[in-house]
Formats: C-alpha cells, structure tokens, sequence
C-alpha cells in the first residue's frame, strides 16, 4: 500500500515553525473518541491536521510544536504502555519510543499534561491553535493559560496572543506535495476499480446496498479500511437527492443508478460519482441530459489550469449546461438571462467542484481578500456537474422527471495544465453500456 515516507511529516512540521512567530508554540489535540451508542465507540479517524504533522493514529494525544526550543521542538504527548490495557484496546506506541517511532524530540504520557504542558507555554508570546473546533480542548487550553496567571506574581508570563492556526496549516494542506498526490492516485484507482466492479454487477431487482455492499468489498480488498465519506447509491427518483445515504431502495428496470462513491486511504480522500442506467442502455431521455452533463464536465476540467480562478470550471460548466436545457426545452430565454437569474439552478443548485485531500471537502479558502483565489500547482479538486430533474416537478414534461445526474472526477493542477487522477473509470455513454453488457 502507498504510504507516505516518515520525512514527509518532518518537512511539514519545519515548514509550520517557520510559518510561526518567534517566541511562540502551536498545540495540536488529537481526534475525540465519540461513542456510538451506550459502551460502543465509533471508529476512531484521526484529526486531519494532526495526523498531518505527525501520521500517529493513536487517541488520546497531543502534538505540540515550540520553535527554537532547546531540548527539542517537537514534543508528543501520548497513551503510556499498560499490559493489562493494550490487552482490551490494542498496541500504543507509549512515550518511551515515541521518539524512535514518531520522530518526536521529547515524549511524555499524556496522563501528565496538565502538569508539563503549562511549563511550555509559559513565556511564550503566543499560542497557536485551532479554537472553536473543540470546546473540551478550548477549556483546557485556558485552563493550563490561568494557571500560569496565578504564577504571575512568582515571575511567571503568560501568552498574550492566540493566533488561528488554521490559517497557516490549512494553506499548506492547500498545496499537495508529488507524494500526496501519489497516495492520492493509488485511492482513485482503487475507486476507480470499485465503481467499474459496480457497473458490471448491476441488474433490475437487486437493492441499492448490495451495490454499495460490493463498492465497500473492492475498498477493503485493496487496502482502504474505510470510505472517505458514507457512499451514495441513488436509483430512480433517489439519484436527485444529492446527500441521498439509506441506500436501501430496490433497483428498477430503467432506473439510472447515481453513485458517489470514494475510498480514503493512508488519510487521503477520492471522490467519484458515476451514473449508469440499471439495465445496461440509457433512455433517449436519460441519453440526452447525461450527454449534457459529460459536456459540461469536459468543459469545466479545461478550465482547471494554474493562472485561473478558483470558479472558471463553474462558470465553464454552468454554460454549457444552460445553453443544453434550452435546447432541450427544459428553460427558456437566453443562455445570459438564465445565468444571471440562476434558473438554472432548479436543476443544477450546486456547485462544480470543492477542495480534496485528507478531507472530502477538504481545507482551504476559495476566496482571497473577496476575489476567487487563483489555482496552482498541487492543488486538487473535484470537477462534478449534474441535473437532477425532481420528480414533482410539473414545470416540465414528465418524461424528464425523476432523472438525476451526476459524473465527478478528482484533478490536480499541474504546471502544464491538469491532470484527472480518476481516468481509471469510463463515462462515455457507448463505454458505459459497454462494460454493464459485459
């Protein structure tokens, strides 16, 4: 499996500390454990950016980064190894090799944080971390600062600046590194494999979850343990609900099949919708808005180039699907008055694309100082347009009701152009029937 190289977190972590103010210190909690119900926990994922700046795994810990420090700048705070415990709750990596295993200067049992951690931040000018995202990390965080206040008649000093960390990490994430984007090639082919695996097992009759059922098999067979986010497996009237998740609708003969579908692997999202029609040959109906939707997509990803701006494949998009529902009949006017009143959003109310990385929408801003940010090299995106014709919609002609598309793929802009990391999986109308005819 494609994981990422040790040395790939340790350039991350310079990279911040060289980002941060003098005399200062950034302070990374790890994910919390949420229970499912009753003594049952979720699956534990953890915190994006922690994982980012160190690729531990574990729960119940915490990341802390002190530039200039003398005994060592990176410091883990982590579970201790007890016997008795990795006998119920598996292997930790414990404080003593920490160093070794994670790269981290000092280590210490997270058990004793209240005790060390106001010792390193005391004296700093400024705390760097990312509040209002866990308000049990927040009153802990200004617990250990008014302890220090207590000590101030004793010499001591507290910060006096909290700065977003966010602001600083989430522009790195922003810009994929060649091996991010390897890591995220080798998940778009294992989607890739599952969507195709997908369209060669469907027929009339089976229900929405056996699809999904074979779509989770080829993740797990490949070596993703998880879904970047809960599939979708829309057919008929459901592929025009666009967060549509029970999954658990039976198939009919002349449905089209929506699914969005994404495996995450080593922490690293894709994310890929596909349409397909349940019997192996869309309708002239079905034929003519997919053929729509694909031409609108081929336009959007020629927009996504380094030098363009953030909403040009939207724009591009949203074009080319106005001016196709006009000759379909489907609107009414000119392509311009459609656009700007957005009429067109009845059938397509979303957006083009979002961010991807190591979250399905992943972080970053779109908009600089009010302007759409420019696209560069290393950042990926999804390019997914669509038209879902509601099913009680009268304001059309019934024979295009109940007709949900989407085609999505994941592009990284390169310095020549882009390239689509999930190429791997056919959307061509002739190819398309093809491979569900088998």
């Amino acid at each position: 499996m494609v994981k990422l190289d040790p040395q790939e977190y340790a350039r991350r972590r310079r990279q911040l500390m060289d980002l941060m103010s003098p005399n200062s210190i950034a302070i990374i909690p790890s994910a919390p454990v949420t229970v499912r119900n009753r003594d049952v926990e979720h699956p534990f994922r953890q915190d994006s950016d922690f994982y980012y700046l160190s690729g531990f795994a574990e729960e119940h810990a915490a990341l802390v980064l002190i530039p200039g420090r003398e005994h060592g700048e990176y410091v883990i705070f982590c579970q201790e190894k007890i016997k008795e415990q990795e006998i119920w709750t598996g292997r930790r990596v414990g404080p003593e090799a920490a160093p070794e295993v994670l790269g981290a200067d000092d280590a210490f049992p997270v058990t004793d944080i209240d005790d060390i951690l106001p010792g390193l931040i005391e004296g700093k000018d400024r705390i760097y971390a990312s509040l209002g995202v866990s308000p049990d990390f927040d009153r802990q965080l200004m617990q250990w600062v008014n302890h220090i206040k207590t000590q101030v008649r004793n010499g001591a000093t507290p910060p006096h600046e909290f700065s977003a960390l966010d602001h600083l990490l989430h522009e790195m994430r922003l810009i994929k590194s060649p091996a991010e984007v390897a890591v995220m090639q080798a998940a778009a082919d294992i989607s890739a494999e599952a969507h195709m695996r997908a369209m060669q097992m469907v027929k009339p009759g089976m229900m929405e979850y056996q699809l999904e059922a074979e779509i989770m098999r080829t993740f797990m067979a490949a070596g993703s343990r998880w879904p970047a986010y809960p599939s979708i497996v829309g057919a008929g009237d459901n592929a025009c609900i666009l967060h549509y998740t029970q999954n658990n609708q039976m198939i009919a003969d002349g449905d089209l099949i929506l699914i969005d579908a994404g495996c995450e692997l080593d922490y690293y999202a894709s994310d890929i919708t596909r349409t397909f029609p349940a019997n192996g040959r869309f309708s002239d109906e079905q034929r003519a808005l997919y053929q729509l939707v694909l031409d609108s997509q081929y336009a959007a990803i020629a927009e996504v180039k380094a030098g363009n701006h953030w909403n040009q494949p939207h724009e591009a998009a949203v074009k080319v699907l106005v001016t196709g529902l006009i000759e379909l009949g489907l609107l009414e006017g000119t392509v311009e008055e459609n656009i700007e009143s957005l009429a067109y959003r009845q059938f397509y109310m979303h957006k083009t694309g979002h961010w991807l990385g190591m979250d399905v929408h992943d972080v970053g801003e779109y908009r600089i100082d009010g302007e759409w940010r420019i696209q560069e090299p290393g950042m990926v995106m999804t390019v997914e347009p669509g038209l879902y014709i509601a099913p009680d919609d009268d304001s059309v002609d019934a024979k295009w009701r109940g007709i949900g598309i989407r085609i999505e793929d994941d592009v990284v802009v390169t310095k020549t152009g882009c390239h689509v990391l999930t190429s791997g999986i056919v959307k061509e109308i002739a190819d398309i029937e093809r491979v569900i005819a088998g």
